[in-house]
């Protein structure tokens, strides 16, 4: 199988294919990860890659504002994921295509990127000023019944839209706005749900689309179940993307 070298950006996050993703750069690494992206022809796709940290390795600051060079323990590319990076991240990232790039004048970067394929990491280097990885693409198999499924997960999914939304407000979307191919669902849903990392991480790396459905039909389910009696759950919360921190 064919391999590819990307920067590599890891995050307490979990991006899945075909959804927005929201970047505060401040750090240097990943400032000069941002000057050389757009560095890139415009015609030609800004590419990265991003996989969620595992718990416990990360321990350089995430806060907002601006860094703290005091809480930073040690610097370069691999600083706060220690000798060996490789073992601080989960195997399973994706490959993101950053459509904007806007350098502030604090030299900071303001990043709007999209999710594009799954991808496996290889290996990890941190000789250069930021990671970089090899790393292999993951291809999706539908699975079986992954069709009726997704029609499942559609509906347990507006109930769940309506528990968060509350009794007073309407539903967050309708038949229309959402989309019918299984594979889309499942990333949609994935994404939308109030899921810590690693739950959001086992989602990622299901072993087909039908898979990462019946996880999912069993999680909403459950989730509703919970938040039932809890109808004060802000609506902002499903539909808000928070800016990821470097």
């Amino acid at each position: 199988m064919t391999t590819v070298r990307l920067p590599l950006f890891p995050l307490n996050t979990v991006l899945f294919p075909g959804l927005v993703l929201p970047l505060n750069v401040f750090e240097e690494r990943y400032r000069a990860m941002m000057r050389d992206l757009l560095k890139t022809p415009e015609d030609e796709p800004r590419r990265f890659a991003v996989v969620a940290i595992r718990d416990g390795h990360e321990v350089a600051p995430s806060s907002p504002g601006l860094p703290d060079p005091t809480a930073v323990p040690d610097r370069g590319p691999a600083a706060g994921f220690g000798t060996e990076p490789l073992r601080a991240f989960h195997k399973v990232g994706c490959v993101a295509d950053a459509a904007t790039v806007r350098e502030r004048p604090d030299g900071s970067f303001e990043v709007l990127a999209t999710g594009t394929a799954r991808m496996r990491l290889l290996s990890v280097d941190a000789s250069g000023p930021y990671l970089t990885a090899e790393l292999e693409p993951v291809e999706e198999e539908p699975g079986e019944e992954s069709g009726a499924l997704a029609e499942g997960v559609l509906r347990a999914f507006r109930q769940y839209q309506k528990r968060l939304a509350g009794a007073r407000e309407r539903s967050l979307a309708t038949g229309a706005d959402l989309p019918d191919e299984p594979g889309v669902v499942s990333y949609l849903v994935a994404a939308a749900m109030m899921l810590d990392t690693p739950t959001r991480q086992r989602l990622l790396q299901a072993p087909d689309t039908a898979s990462r459905l019946r996880d999912e039909l069993k999680l909403l389910r459950a989730e509703t179940a919970i938040i039932r009696n809890l109808p004060s759950l802000p609506a902002s919360e499903l539909t808000r993307g928070p800016m990821s921190l470097n």
